[in-house]
């Protein structure tokens, strides 16, 4: 028995996890795979009520679970950023999961490129530092201001002594890398690669200008790539988006950090065919990991059966192949080629069918009917 949490959230993220778990019921129905889902009333709603987001004794039985299976965040009532780090990045940093995996496959036909092209990458961004830690604020010459940032590997605090001529405010916002978490993140690259059966990785970066930070990372990722036997080709982030576009059947395995990852996955997104399509999961290897559609709550077309819950039955194949389903992770994906095949599709890839009509017509293809 696989003990599951289960976030809707805001938006859409309520109507496309109604899909994603009677997607769960039927993939039960037909195999080894047994699993009780709790619901957790995390999101907006329950924000603008209490002012709560995630409380610890929600982060303790989250914990306790052996995944999470995530719906969508985000209300245009909320100041940009409450929700998104109060919880999705408090989620992501308090149970350490490292690891952002995204793939973006080549959903014919609806890659939008004019050449045919047939990609399989496997994103991997490095999930907890770089310009994501909420490390900022504002300050202003004289007054010192100290930053915390707490992580499973460390709990760092600087202080900050400013002096400005003339005297003004400024704001900022610190990327870090932690030595440590280069290195774990690296080692996981490597084995993907290695267990997809891959002989190069490409490591995305802007270290032409920031020099320091990206430095570090190309350094450990050298020696981690001599040490797995794996070759080591090295992208700016900008020329890397520019060849997403015209030739991206020669990427394989990709780590990038995580600013620059939140950025090309959006791309590789659309490039398969919308968010819709694009799913991705949270990883720590040794604890809970996390899987969601990478798509927002799209407020504007919430409660109108639009969506397409695609990303979030991708989100659950992950998910099984995590806890060791992977034939099952594999069926669902074949499911949803099937009705793709089929021309059965919801409005954003040109179809007809409502969020809850598409998700049956994939229950049917999981149980062959």
């Amino acid at each position: 028995m696989k003990h599951i949490a289960v976030i809707p959230g805001d938006g859409i993220g309520k109507e496309v996890m109604e899909v994603g778990m009677d997607i769960l019921d039927a993939v039960s129905e037909i195999s080894s795979f047994d699993h009780d889902a709790e619901f957790f009333d995390i999101g907006s709603e329950r924000y603008l009520k209490t002012g709560e987001l995630v409380t610890e004794e929600e982060f303790d039985s989250l914990g306790r679970k052996d995944a999470i299976y995530f719906g969508a965040i985000g209300d245009p009532r909320v100041k940009p950023g409450i929700l998104e780090q109060g919880i999705l990045l408090n989620m992501r940093a308090r149970f350490d999961q490292y690891i952002n995996m995204r793939p973006v496959t080549s959903w014919h036909p609806f890659v939008p490129l004019k050449k045919h092209f047939d990609f399989d990458i496997c994103f991997l961004r490095e999930n907890t530092e770089d310009f994501y830690m909420g490390a900022g604020g504002v300050m202003r010459s004289g007054k010192k201001v100290e930053v915390n940032v707490k992580r499973m590997l460390y709990d760092l605090r600087m202080n900050v002594d400013p002096v400005s001529l003339p005297d003004d405010d400024f704001a900022f916002e610190i990327g870090l890398l932690s030595k440590r978490g280069v290195e774990r993140f690296a080692d996981h690259v490597f084995k993907t690669a290695e267990k997809r059966g891959e002989d190069k990785v490409t490591l995305v970066d802007k270290a032409n200008v920031c020099t320091h930070i990206y430095g570090m990372q190309r350094e450990i990722f050298s020696k981690k790539a001599e040490e797995h036997g794996i070759s080591l080709d090295f992208m700016y982030v900008d020329a890397m988006a520019m060849a997403m576009i015209v030739r991206p059947h020669t990427f394989g395995t990709v780590a990038v950090p995580n600013l620059f990852g939140d950025i090309l996955t959006d791309l590789g997104a659309q490039l398969q065919g919308g968010l819709g399509m694009g799913a991705s999961g949270n990883i720590n290897p040794e604890g809970v990991s996390m899987f969601e559609p990478i798509h927002g709550s799209a407020p504007d077309i919430a409660g109108q059966g639009k969506a397409n819950p695609i990303a979030v039955v991708l989100a659950a194949k992950m998910m099984l192949d995590h806890l060791g389903y992977e034939e099952m992770g594999t069926l669902l994906r074949n499911a949803v080629r099937k009705c793709l095949d089929e021309g059965k599709s919801t409005p954003d890839l040109g179809g007809k069918l409502t969020t809850k009509e598409m998700g049956n017509e994939i229950k049917r293809a999981v149980l062959g009917l």
